[in-house]
Formats: C-alpha cells, sequence, structure tokens
C-alpha cells in the first residue's frame, strides 16, 4: 500500500526540483484523499457488452475521479485488484482494457480502470492527444494522476476489502502508471510499455527516477517503428527498472500497432505471477 517512506522516496528522489516545490502538499493530498469521499455508483456495461460499475469520487477542492470496475461472481476480499491505464487517445475502456478485463474477471479478480485526466467521463475538449498535452505539460500532471490513483485504490479498497495490486498501462497508461507503481510497495506485477523519454518530451528525469523504484516483475512492450517514442528511450525507460524479473517485448510496427498475441501474453504474465506459479525455465544453448 503507499505508505510514508514510499512517499517520501517518491517525492525526494523521483520528483524534479522544479515539481518538488510544487508538490510539498502530495502526502497532504494523500492523507485527504484516504479520507471519506463521496462515489456515485452507476451501472454499465463496457464496449464488449460485460457489466461493470462506474464511478464519480468527489473530493473537497480536488477534481473528480472517474473510471470503471468490474466484478467476478465470486468474492473479491484479499483478492489481487488489477489497475489499468488507457493511451492519450481513448478512456477507461479502450483496447485492450475491456478485453483483459473480461479475462481476469473469469480468473476471479477484480479490474479496475480510471480515466485519464482529461479523458472520458471528465473529458476537456475532445478528451484526446489535444487535450492531453496540454496537461501532460504541467508540473504537477504526475504527481496529481498518483494521487488520482491511490484515492481511487484506497477508496475501493476500504469498501471491497481488495488485497494487493497490479498494474497495466501502455503508452500514457505507463507515462501516469510508473509513478504510480514507484509510489506503491503493494504492487506485485506490472504490465508497462509504449513509452519512453527524449529531450523534446517533458518529465523525462522524473520518469527515469520513477522507474528505477519499480522492482515488481515487469513485461515491458515496445514497437520499433513507434512514431512517438524512439527506441533508445524506451529502452532507457527499460533499463531504469530495478526489477530482477523485467522482459523486453520488441515488435515491428508503428505505435498502436501491438500483436494480440502480446496481450495473451501480458495476462498470462501477470496471473502467474498473482497467483505465485510463474516459472522461469532456462534453455542452455550452448554445447557442453
Amino acid at each position: 500500500m503507499t505508505n510514508h517512506w514510499v512517499l517520501k522516496t517518491y517525492q525526494s528522489q523521483v520528483l524534479a526540483p522544479a515539481e518538488q516545490d510544487k508538490a510539498h502538499c502530495y502526502q497532504a493530498q494523500i492523507q485527504r484523499e484516504i479520507m471519506p469521499a463521496e462515489i456515485q455508483w452507476t451501472d454499465a456495461k463496457d464496449n464488449h457488452d460485460n457489466p461493470t460499475r462506474e464511478f464519480r469520487i468527489l473530493r473537497k477542492d480536488m477534481r473528480d475521479i472517474t473510471g470503471a470496475l468490474w466484478l467476478p461472481e465470486t468474492a473479491v476480499v484479499g483478492k489481487t485488484l488489477i489497475c489499468c491505464g488507457h493511451g492519450a487517445s481513448g478512456d477507461r475502456y479502450q483496447a485492450p482494457i475491456s478485453q483483459l478485463a473480461e479475462c481476469f474477471v473469469s480468473a476471479g479478480l477484480p479490474v479496475l480502470s480510471l480515466d485519464g485526466p482529461v479523458h472520458g467521463l471528465r473529458k476537456v475538449g475532445d478528451g484526446g492527444r489535444t487535450a492531453f498535452f496540454p496537461e501532460y505539460q504541467r508540473d504537477n500532471s504526475l504527481v496529481d494522476m498518483t494521487a488520482d490513483w491511490s484515492c481511487a485504490v484506497e477508496q475501493i479498497r476500504s469498501e471491497m476489502s481488495i488485497g494487493k495490486l497490479a498494474y497495466f498501462g501502455l503508452s500514457m497508461g505507463s507515462l501516469f502508471g510508473v509513478p504510480f507503481v514507484a509510489s506503491r510497495s503493494d504492487v506485485s506485477v506490472a504490465a508497462l510499455g509504449l513509452m519512453g523519454v527524449q529531450p523534446d518530451f517533458p518529465h523525462g528525469e522524473t520518469l527515469l527516477k520513477a522507474a528505477a523504484l519499480i522492482e515488481c516483475p515487469i513485461v515491458f512492450l515496445m514497437q520499433l517503428e513507434d512514431e512517438l517514442f524512439s527506441r533508445q528511450g524506451c529502452l532507457d525507460i527499460f533499463d531504469a527498472f530495478a526489477s530482477k524479473d523485467k522482459r523486453l517485448h520488441a515488435n515491428p510496427g508503428l505505435h498502436p500497432e501491438v500483436p494480440e498475441e502480446e496481450i495473451d501474453f501480458t495476462f498470462n504474465f501477470m496471473l502467474a505471477h498473482i497467483n505465485g506459479t510463474e516459472t522461469k525455465k532456462i534453455v542452455n544453448i550452448i554445447s557442453d
């Protein structure tokens, strides 16, 4: 869970100086966000026609948090909560989130997906990349979205007594996911990718420092002809992860052209780590 030591480490080691100056209220935000908040629930269906519970969390003097929750038919007490972050052009149901949610729910696990800061049920402008870039350029953009995630998780935990977390997020879902995972001590496995650091993109230093705090098992996806992030920028983030078990999967194609088999692998990788059944078999290709 989010604890004092992790927060202090995140704030002192991850945030760039300018962001530290503006993030002095970060711990106060975390303390406020676990206080009672009004949650409005609405029964809905995702784009695969599966039932979800959409929600809006209202907090005093802070922006609303919106998203969707998928629940299995069995009890979720103590179960790992799968947290999903979407890309800049989508919302809480963007592919492959609904597909993964269906798989995890079938495995008896709850799934939480948040709308991005200017997306979905809290849409600003077109609710896509045009709205995202001005928001992401703000000094406190990463801090605010980390606080949104922490608030949503603690609210769900208080209502349903869920256990640990697992995280899935590509592209924007990784830009916000890396700092969020870095701020936690209860994430058992993460699937990240389609993002990197480069001189013309904000928060690079912050993302690298956050990646260096992540020790859970990771699968990282990248596209070799990605038009948004360079190969080297993606590799820089991957190299920064402190995880002992980190897998890099690179495929030909542009930014959104992720092969479906990678999503299948991601599900199996995450589920095996959640269930404690992951085994890494080594094939010795060197002749005796």
